[in-house]
């Protein structure tokens, strides 16, 4: 990178860009063909400092006559255009260099017979390749250093400001941040995986982009960008290395092959030799976008392009997890010739310690991240730019692949439960049918029933009340009665649709956590109540918004569109125990929708809102209202091509 056209070395600094000043008379004419340069390389470049809104443009006298329709000659803003290709690859939109995008506005402006700008800064094959090669992190160590640097970064943000000073808005916490010319050219730190050992690179800390001085000339946000999207090709590389691992590691060792039946080899590894496949050639085109200019123009339509056209194998995968979660079990308790072998490779150094039930989840881990990696990207592009709308696209795919793999993976669950829970039921008024393909159960559990008429309320004795048990689906309530061995007798019914709650004020220890069950229509068709007593306040809550989800909650109404609630982001995982709660990953951002005072939270996830309840010990409040509303606004673009999906959020329950 030391050198450019015809290994002519570089010999001045990229600052010759700075439009400060006025040219000194004795260099007017270099000046002139050096103003003429920067003319034609970045007007197209939106990210150029100079090109920022409100900036006024550099005042350029008009060139001389003899120099105006005639050839340029190459004078030493070789440096500055070479610098400056991949800047001009990217037009108005940033679209330049995307396949199937037009080509460059400036490209068209420019007239017949003048010189192009010399090519852009390509890395060389070598260098990406020993790159690569030294990404040191096993996906499953990349994806924890990620989410925790993110969660320490939300951290620093929501104390940079005093809660009490700020008030909610739609601007970025860049905006209301000191403008000094010193922090403006600074290149923004981010310190994703800054680990000596990890040998994970930063773009902005490689070679290449260290000696070409563009770091000088790009605005904070497009380096912002740049890491963006430099994050998701090199994790791409770790996810690869780790697919490779499990496959060369496990899946062929050959003591491993004597010991399964090949039907429990492909339970066990499914396709996993289509899905590293796909990986690799997604990483390829990734890989060949980066050599081609160390500015990188745009990823998000290669994602769209392999998203749409190859990553169908991910949902076989994933759709397999609970076959393989079970066969995996069942073959460590029946095979100890197995789990010897398991262990053995579990403690070779190449898998620095991860289990082999963490390198078969892999695939899932890596799509729903891809979708979070491309949000990230989006969060960055200019709005209303080609970048933006390749991003949407990306993203819009993406969501649909991980969707079906949620659902795939849910379908064998759900059909098996199903079949349990009718087996169970002995229906003493009219039979309903339980099994159906797009039904499921939401929420079971026993609750008091309080016998006799309601002014018997105020009787401070426990008799009044009789256990029932309750099972909620998503579109039918059935309520039974337990009777022995195991099965529940069915006394009512009603659609999930025609249910109405009330909670009633605390009248006593004995009447607390008490709320009214109304069925609007129920099996003998009429309407009938029920007082019902749960166990806990968290309970109750529970119960009340499984039952009627449409119920205005504590902190905001589901008719809302845009509120300032409470936000939670989560810092230890979560696996849900029961149907009515949500599996949390780290650096998870929810909006807090109601709450409890014996630990319990009901959130929405913003970037697939999935709602369910969670301990609130497994997460911290986002305190300051502007990081908030960001949150919110940030929620609000990447859905925006889906009003659909935009009119829902905060009004569907997709427990």
């Amino acid at each position: 990178m030391g050198s450019l056209k015809n290994n002519e070395p570089v010999k001045e600094p990229l600052n010759v860009l700075s439009h400060k000043g006025s040219p000194s008379p004795a260099n007017s004419d270099k000046t002139t063909l050096d103003e003429l340069w920067i003319q034609r390389l970045l007007p197209s470049y939106p990210r150029y400092r100079g090109n920022r809104p409100g900036s006024p443009s550099p005042a350029t006298p008009p060139p001389p006559p003899e120099l105006l329709g005639s050839r340029l000659p190459p004078p030493a803003m070789e440096l500055l255009a070479a610098a400056l290709s991949a800047a001009c690859a990217l037009d108005q939109d940033g679209s330049a260099g995307q396949p199937g995008r037009n080509a460059p506005a400036a490209a068209e402006e420019t007239p017949a017979g003048t010189a192009e700008p010399p090519p852009a800064h390509p890395m060389t094959a070598d260098s990406w390749r020993n790159l690569i090669e030294h990404i040191g992190l096993l996906y499953q160590e990349y994806r924890d250093k990620s989410t925790r640097e993110e969660i320490e970064t939300r951290r620093l943000q929501d104390s940079q400001t005093d809660p009490e000073e700020t008030s909610p808005s739609e601007e970025t916490p860049s905006e209301a941040e000191p403008t000094s010319t010193t922090e403006n050219k600074a290149p923004p730190q981010i310190s994703l995986l800054r680990n000596s050992n990890s040998r994970f690179n930063l773009w902005q800390d490689l070679p290449e982009i260290q000696s070409s001085g563009v770091l000088s000339i790009l605005q904070p946000d497009e380096i912002k960008l740049q890491e963006a999207m430099f994050e998701l090709v090199t994790s791409e590389a770790s996810y690869y290395k780790s697919l490779n691992l499990l496959v060369s590691h496990f899946m062929e060792n050959e003591r491993l092959k004597k010991i399964l039946h090949p039907s429990e080899a492909h339970i066990l590894f499914s396709n996993v030799l289509d899905v590293m496949a796909v990986s690799e050639r997604f990483l390829l085109d990734l890989e060949q976008r980066v050599e081609e200019n160390i500015v990188i123009s745009d990823v998000c339509d290669i994602v769209y392009q392999h998203t749409v056209n190859h990553f169908s194998v991910y949902i076989t995968y994933v759709s397999n997890q609970t076959y393989q979660e079970r066969a995996y079990k069942q073959l460590l308790q029946d095979k100890p010739a197995f789990r010897e072998v398991i262990s053995q490779l579990e403690q070779d150094p190449k898998c620095k310690g991860l289990s082999f039930s963490s390198f078969l989840i892999l695939p899932f881990q890596r799509i729903t991240r891809l979708k979070l990696l491309v949000q990230n990207i989006l969060k960055k592009v200019e709005e209303k730019s080609d970048r933006e709308s390749t991003a949407l696209d990306a993203h819009k795919e993406l969501e649909t692949v991980v969707k079906a793999c949620n659902e795939g993976v849910r379908k064998m669950s759900r059909t098996e439960q199903m079949i349990s829970i009718q087996k169970k039921l002995e229906f003493k008024i009219k039979s309903v049918p339980i099994i159906s393909h797009s039904r499921w159960l939401l929420k079971q559990g026993e609750l008091q029933q309080m016998n006799g008429p309601k002014t018997s309320r105020t009787l401070r004795t426990k008799k009044l009340f009789r256990e029932i048990y309750l099972f909620l689906f998503n579109d039918l309530l059935v309520i039974c009665r337990q009777i022995p061995g195991d099965k529940y007798q069915v006394f009512d019914s009603a659609p999930r649709g025609l249910l109405r709650v009330e909670e009633l004020e605390d009248q006593g220890q004995s009447l607390a956590n008490v709320f009214i069950l109304r069925l609007l229509e129920n099996a003998d068709d009429r309407e009938a109540s029920y007082m019902l007593k749960a166990s806990s306040q968290s309970e109750m809550k529970r119960w009340m918004i499984s039952l009627a989800p449409n119920r205005r909650t504590k902190f905001v109404s589901f008719t809302s569109r845009l509120v300032d609630c409470p936000q939670i982001q989560c810092v230890h995982p979560y696996v849900a125990q029961q149907p009515d709660e949500l599996s949390l990953e780290l650096a998870d951002v929810l909006n807090i929708l109601d709450k409890t005072d014996d630990g319990w939270i009901f959130g929405e996830r913003l970037h697939d809102q999935e709602r369910g309840w969670f301990p609130s010990s497994i997460g911290e409040e986002i305190l300051n209202p502007k990081i908030r509303a960001q949150n919110l606004k940030e929620c609000f673009r990447v859905h925006k091509s889906d009003d659909s999906q935009r009119r829902k959020l905060g009004s569907r329950n997709r427990q």
